[in-house]
Parts: structure tokens; sequence; C-alpha cells
């Protein structure tokens, strides 16, 4: 058992992105604003990469990755490691494995630490059947500290045949 709950990729919470108005009501390219309660263009100065990142991380969970591929390309720091692994994770989930490791490696390389990476990147590798790159991300992630993560719980059960990636 976990000594800590299994949280949702890129999140602080334990529960997958839930649909907001970015996925139901804005179109390609927008992300929606509380504040002005509007869809607004993804690359406005008034979005912020949080912002975008966030609208991405649910665009690609509710498979919209076309979606989410449009706002990712709107980030202003498009070495921020959370923006590269999303691209890698849309990527992947398009079906498209060597785009998706080349993300997953840029944003390893901005940050070695950054367990989620390694734990889409070794999901991905599961999925392609090498489980001994998916094992080396899984021991990388544990040698980082991240033993107790939902980044190491959702390998292992790659690793063991349960795909569980949000």
């Amino acid at each position: 058992a976990l000594a800590a709950p299994i949280f949702a990729a890129g999140s602080d919470s334990t529960t997958p992105p839930t649909s907001t108005s970015t996925t139901v009501k804005c179109e390609k390219g927008q992300v929606f604003d509380e504040k002005t309660a509007k869809c607004l263009d993804a690359k406005s100065e008034a979005v912020t990469d949080d912002d975008r990142y966030n609208a991405a991380r649910e665009l690609a969970y509710n498979g919209k990755y076309d979606r989410a591929l449009m706002v990712l390309a709107a980030a202003e720091d498009q070495n921020d490691p959370r923006i590269l692994n999303y691209k890698g994770f849309t990527h992947r989930k398009m079906g498209d494995t060597d785009a998706a490791m080349g993300f997953y490696q840029a944003a390893l390389k901005v940050n070695p630490d950054y367990i989620l990476a390694r734990s889409y990147m070794g999901q991905g590798l599961a999925a392609e059947g090498d489980l001994a790159g998916a094992t080396e991300q899984l021991e990388e992630i544990a040698l980082r500290g991240g033993k107790d993560t939902w980044a190491y719980a959702s390998l292992m059960q790659a690793i063991g045949g349960v795909a569980v990636d949000y």
C-alpha cells in the first residue's frame, strides 16, 4: 500500500481533471477565463502558462488531443518541463510514441527530477513492450524520492499490465 494518496497526473488532486468550459464551450486554441467568463485565445496575454498547462491537461484527458497541442503551442515557456511533458503525453495518446519520447527526454533534460515525465515515459515504454526501459524509469523515480507518488504507482501498474494514466 502507498503511504501517500495516489495523485492524478500533474495535479494536487487524487481525481482526474473535470471538464470545464474550456472543454465544453471553448473552440480550438481557446482557454476559458474565469475572471471574464469568456473563452480567450490561448495566445492572449491574459492567459498564463499555468492556465495553458491546466487547460491542456483537461483537454488531453478528455481525448481532445489536437486542441491540447494548440494550447501547449501557445505557452510562452516552451522549455517548461510541464509543457514538454504534456506534449509528450498527448503525442503518445495520439499514437506517436517517437515524438512523445522526444518530449519526455526534453522535459528530463530541463529537470531530471521531474518524476511525472519519467512515469509517462515509462508508461509509453511499457506499452511498447520495453519493460526493461520502463523499470529503469521506475527505479529513477524511486531514487529521486518519488516512491510514494502517483507517478511511481501508475508506472508500476503499467509495468504489471494495468494502464492508469490521466
